[in-house]
């Protein structure tokens, strides 16, 4: 069983989509799809249901699991290893939706530890859990539950979460708002999946009503933009609020017990200084530069 292969179905079983995955590898489709059927040839059982879209059967989610733990020690071999060969230089992988909230851990972290290499990468809550159980990533920080068994969780930080609005904007001038206020106003909100589309679906859900949305958007960013250009509202943690330029949005703050952000860590083993870092994010004054 060559270890390609495995690499190959790993990213089919996660796109469930033969186009996408062979993309993704950067190998043709029909070489990719030769690659699945000889590995299940091999194994004497099919991987996937192939009637109508593509999905990862049963079976085919048994052997993920396994894969996905074999190459995580190989992986974490070939890290032990490269230290070695480096004369004990470390690198720590950090996964998150967004790094607004760690830029500060992280500088404090670098320049307690400049010798250590601090690898980000972005990912949704479902990338992550996949990254944690396949070694590929050592600490992730997340808006999200993330479920990957044999992993740790620690809350780090809980904020307020609030509405931005334009200027001119009937609620800019009131300090609260509920959840029935805002059944007929348009919103500006990234797309599901991400943190503030799920607390904006269940605040109203919670409420038997549904959002009013305009437009969604792979960019959280961008949204402030076009709440400042008039097109609606939205949802920004409070970190946004006071790093964010304040022209063109006013803030206000819901009426609903659960409007709030809460970030945790996740991790499964952790080297030295992975753990450095894990322990500079938990002891990192979150309140600072806000009021």
């Amino acid at each position: 069983m060559e270890l390609n292969a495995l690499y190959q179905f790993l990213a089919v079983a996660r796109e469930e989509h033969l186009s996408r995955a062979a993309a993704q590898l950067r190998v043709a489709q029909p070489a990719l799809s030769r690659t699945i059927a000889r590995l299940e040839a091999e194994l004497g059982a099919p991987l996937f249901d192939r009637a109508g879209r593509l999905r990862l059967n049963s079976t085919g989610a048994v052997f993920r699991d396994h894969v996905e733990r074999a190459l995580g020690e190989l992986e974490a071999g070939r890290r032990a290893v490269a230290k070695a060969a480096l004369g004990g230089a470390d690198t720590v992988r950090l996964a998150s939706e967004t790094f607004l909230p760690l830029t500060g851990p992280i500088a404090a972290f670098k320049a307690a530890y400049p010798e250590v290499e601090v690898r980000l990468r972005q990912m949704s809550t479902q990338e992550m859990e996949h990254a944690l159980r396949a070694g590929e990533v050592d600490l992730c920080l997340a808006s999200q539950p993330v479920k990957a068994p044999g992993t740790t969780a620690e809350v780090v930080h809980v904020e307020q979460v609030w509405l931005a609005t334009p200027t001119d904007h009937r609620f800019a001038a009131v300090p609260r708002v509920t959840i029935e206020d805002l059944a007929e106003e348009p919103f500006v909100i990234t797309r599901r999946g991400q943190w503030q589309r799920r607390l904006l679906d269940w605040l109203f859900t919670d409420r038997n009503l549904e959002p009013r949305i305009v437009c969604e958007i792979d960019e959280p960013a961008a949204t402030y933009t076009l709440v400042g250009a008039g097109l609606g509202l939205s949802l920004f943690p409070q970190i946004a609020r006071f790093s964010m330029p304040d022209p063109g949005v006013a803030w206000v703050g819901v009426d609903h017990p659960h409007c709030f952000r809460t970030l945790s860590l996740h991790w499964a083993r952790l080297p030295a200084a992975a753990q450095r870092l894990r322990a500079q994010i938990e002891d990192w004054d979150w309140k600072q530069g806000t009021p």
